[in-house]
């Protein structure tokens, strides 16, 4: 598509506007592609705050930030109006160091995480690695939820390196303090085998709550609902009890709360909500809940008064 005369003008205001703009699928609360995820995971631990552009939620700032960047895929990331990359670009500028410099935060702390191995886990692995080629080496990635995979890649010579039972690990800048202590064991049971990692940076998991015991919990004071759902459904049908609404105004204030506190994410059916309380968990937070069924089953099972759509 051409570039019309608004569209840029729209695009250079949200630039000139912000000094760190992120455009994307989805939003840094819920990232709707994997390479949208990564860099808004790069970010949340680099700067405290930036913009973010939801190109899903408008097809001409989807197509026209491609046009104007001559840059054909999403994410971009733009600091000082200056277009920088998409996701591997990011990644690769983070583990240069680059990235620090351009978005003016102190230079990467490239303190190697310890890692315990256990003798049957090194023996895997080894085993694994007989057959890689020269300048192959294990990695190992751990996203902002905690979710750890290894991988068999070249060595670029940017990673930080990490040693235990005579294994060499490496790990980007992102991953290597979510996995400070982590534990890697070889386990065999009923399922199979493989290995089996243990990391205790990783909050509690998110639980499930249903209505019903939403419904008491509330009552006794013992937790704080969140709603995610845009305007529109909250219009429609508004939860009748005491909650706070997560949206980019809310987000930083919500997000300085105690990490402690009792939080459960309501949407209409429990499927965003879910995400939304994912997202807090790669925050700190320890204590979430989904709620099941959303405000629907609010509607059935507690208060019919509410509407159903």
């Amino acid at each position: 598509m051409s570039l019309t005369p608004d569209l840029r003008e729209r695009i250079e205001r949200t630039l000139q506007g912000n000094r760190v703009v992120l455009f994307m699928k989805g939003n840094p609360q819920s990232p709707r592609c994997g390479f949208s995820a990564k860099a808004v995971g790069i970010l949340d631990a680099l700067v405290p705050d930036y913009a973010s552009v939801d190109v899903l939620a408008d097809a001409e700032i989807r197509e026209g930030i491609k046009e104007y960047g001559q840059w054909p895929t999403i994410p971009q990331l733009y600091v000082g109006g200056e277009l920088i990359g998409g996701s591997d670009i990011i990644e690769q500028m983070l583990n240069s160091g680059e990235l620090h410099e351009v978005l003016g935060v102190p230079a990467p702390d490239r303190t190697p995480p310890t890692l315990h191995i256990s003798p049957a886990a090194a023996d895997a692995i080894r085993r694994a690695m007989e057959s890689s080629e020269p300048g192959i080496g294990l990695h190992l990635a751990v996203d902002p939820r905690f979710a750890a995979q290894f991988s068999l890649k070249p060595v670029t010579g940017q990673e930080i390196v990490a040693e235990a039972e005579g294994i060499r690990v490496h790990l980007d800048l992102a991953s290597a303090p979510r996995a400070n202590g982590i534990s890697i064991d070889w386990v065999e049971d009923v399922r199979g085998s493989g290995l089996a990692i243990s990391n205790p940076n990783a909050p509690a998991p998110v639980k499930s709550l249903t209505v019903l015991e939403l419904h008491d919990r509330i009552i006794a004071g013992a937790i704080d609902v969140i709603d995610v759902r845009p305007p529109a459904e909250r219009a429609i049908a508004p939860f009748p009890q005491p909650h706070e609404v997560l949206d980019e105004d809310s987000h930083d204030r919500l997000a300085a709360l105690p990490k402690d506190v009792p939080l459960a994410f309501l949407c209409h059916h429990g499927n965003s909500s879910r995400q939304a309380a994912e997202h807090f968990r790669s925050l700190g937070f320890h204590d979430l809940y989904n709620i099941e069924g959303g405000i629907d089953a609010w509607s059935s099972e507690v208060d019919s008064s509410v509407p159903r759509y």
